[in-house]
């Protein structure tokens, strides 16, 4: 490669020229910046008049000073003197020196009138003042988003400046057939237009940075809002090319063999207000979990809730049936009697016999039926009905990808994340979110990705699975993945919850060895967990997986595998049933 440098000189010359442009103003008498414990609000009140017709302030000139005062002052005409006052102190402030007040005044300006000043100036200045942040901020995070945002606008106005000569206004993306396959400087990948993550990463980091200072927060979220807003940037032309790129790639062709399960005619177009949607879970757990999972569901319009008790609880059929809405079963040696079974030892074959058997039951009264368990609840933007009656009338039957709460030791888990599949990001994400296990755990997750579903009721030979729908044995291929619906699954919601279940885990629930996946897996990383480290490993394994930290949530959020939401479930117990027993 040449070592010819772009500038004459290198480094050394940009340094020099960089450096002719900073020496300081020079006063004349009486000239300066205002004292700086002056009232600044005032200021916003009073509005800079023409200075060519202020004796005080024309021409000629005194100083350097009284230049760049005159100059600004008819920049400002007409906005208020804390803009001008804001103008004057950034003027100063790339000096390589300044007046003792410079900073000081610039610091309360923002502090105590930036709303004001935000309202006031044009987006030029706000970018300016923000890079005096990256200079003079008085906090690390004013210093780190000032010099990032710094580098950031400038950077583009380099690149859209010399993009007006490619004939395209800012507005006007690059067709797709124009691309030359070439390395980017430095040997960087070219961005992906289909799936690149770049661009998202960069500004929600940005904005997650700036959450740091009061001070500085409101002036950067208002220049990162207005970026994403504006039609003329690269961001908008990356995404508008995207979607031109996904609208080219041809809907993908049935497979051969793809087993339709035919929905019945009478079904095909429902409406919200037609529909009926319902739950049915195989629970083993305390009445007060239960009750929790019920009136979470009751109250996001359930019409019906099937609870098969695996273990026989005649105080919680007493006390949930209360609701007519809820129709419990009691998994006694009366009813496996009765079914002509014996009990599966399995419990996940239970699950899936009793749902298949509520299945076929129901399909005069529910026209969808959500198979979970009961540390489960859904997440939903809008009515369930009317996620369920927005599908495509031959659906038969809806994902509902999972949510895995992360771990905290107070309260309920509001924060849940995602697997990479799920947020369009590379597999290779996983070991920047966790570091030591990430790689060996298959979306990171410790419970299931596949996630749940809801199927169509009244159609003939299916069987409902854990995680899928059975048409004439095989897996249903008429399915749907709903927008804005997921799963919160509770698996691990504390540290205690979590070494309590991991026996059962390993031996016979979600830990147990399996063999279609190449990563390491749970049962295998675990049992080298305790076998090395013992709870100690467990811990650390746990605290970086699962932990509910800011640092988590950072890596989780820069790579859209964050979700937060509220769950409140006692309160909705106390709404739906009263106090507890």
């Amino acid at each position: 490669m040449s070592r010819t440098p772009t500038y004459p000189g290198g480094i050394q010359a940009l340094l020099a020229q960089y450096e002719g442009r900073r020496d300081p103003f020079d006063h004349g008498p009486g000239e300066g910046l205002p004292d700086p414990d002056i009232p600044l609000a005032p200021l916003t009140q009073s509005r800079v008049t023409d200075p060519g017709e202020d004796a005080n302030e024309k021409p000629p000139f005194r100083s350097h000073y009284h230049r760049k005062r005159f100059t600004l002052r008819q920049e400002f005409i007409g906005l208020s003197e804390a803009s001008f006052l804001n103008g004057l102190l950034i003027s100063h402030l790339r000096k390589r020196a300044w007046p003792d007040q410079a900073p000081i005044l610039f610091q309360r300006l923002w502090a105590e009138q930036g709303a004001h000043l935000i309202t006031e100036l044009d987006p030029r200045w706000q970018v300016s003042s923000i890079t005096t942040f990256g200079d003079h901020g008085t906090t690390p995070t004013q210093r780190s988003v000032g010099l990032a945002l710094t580098a950031l606008f400038g950077a583009m106005k380099l690149y859209e400046s010399e993009r007006l000569y490619a004939g395209l206004p800012p507005e006007k993306p690059f067709t797709l057939d124009g691309k030359v396959r070439a390395k980017l400087p430095l040997e960087m990948d070219a961005y992906s237009i289909s799936g690149g993550g770049l661009d998202v990463n960069l500004l929600a980091r940005l904005w997650q940075e700036a959450e740091g200072d009061e001070v500085i927060a409101p002036l950067a979220h208002h220049l990162i809002d207005a970026l994403i807003h504006d039609e003329r940037g690269v961001f908008r032309r990356l995404r508008t090319m995207r979607q031109r790129k996904e609208r080219r790639v041809p809907a993908k062709k049935p497979k051969e063999g793809a087993n339709i399960a035919p929905v019945p005619a009478d079904r095909l177009h429902l409406t919200p207000d037609t529909l009926r949607w319902g739950i049915v879970s195989t629970i083993k757990a305390p009445l007060p979990q239960i009750a929790r999972f019920a009136a979470h569901h009751l109250e996001r319009g359930a019409h019906a809730l099937h609870i098969y008790l695996d273990v026989p609880d005649p105080e919680a059929e007493a006390f949930l049936s209360r609701d007519k809405r809820i129709h419990i079963t009691q998994c006694d040696d009366a009813y496996w009697r009765s079914t002509g079974k014996t009990r599966m030892e399995a419990h996940q074959l239970r699950q899936a016999y009793n749902a298949t058997r509520c299945l076929r039951a129901v399909s005069a009264d529910l026209d969808w039926l959500g198979h979970i368990d009961v540390d489960e609840f859904l997440l939903t933007r809008q009515p369930m009905a009317e996620t369920l009656a927005a599908l495509p009338p031959a659906t038969a039957l809806a994902r509902v990808p999972p949510a895995e709460a992360l771990a905290t030791d107070e309260g309920l888990p509001t924060h849940f994340k995602l697997t990479h599949k799920q947020a369009g990001v590379p597999k290779s994400t996983l070991q920047d979110i966790y570091p030591t296990f990430g790689l060996h755990l298959y979306g990171g997750f410790l419970s299931h990705t596949l996630g749940k579903v809801f199927v169509r009721t009244g159609i003939p030979d299916t069987r409902l699975g854990i995680h899928t729908l059975k048409y004439k044995g095989e897996d249903a291929t008429n399915r749907a993945k709903p927008e804005g619906l997921y799963l919160a699954h509770l698996h691990a919601p504390s540290w205690e919850h979590f070494r309590a279940h991991l026996e059962f885990r390993r031996t016979k629930g979600s830990y147990r060895p399996r063999s279609e996946r190449p990563e390491l897996g749970q049962a295998a990383l675990m049992e080298f967990l305790l076998e090395e480290e013992g709870d100690a490993g467990l811990r650390a394994f746990f605290d970086e997986v699962c932990a509910d930290t800011p640092e988590l949530r950072a890596r989780l959020s820069a790579h859209r595998m964050l979700i937060t939401a509220e769950l409140d479930p006692d309160a909705a117990v106390k709404r739906v049933f009263g106090a507890l027993p």
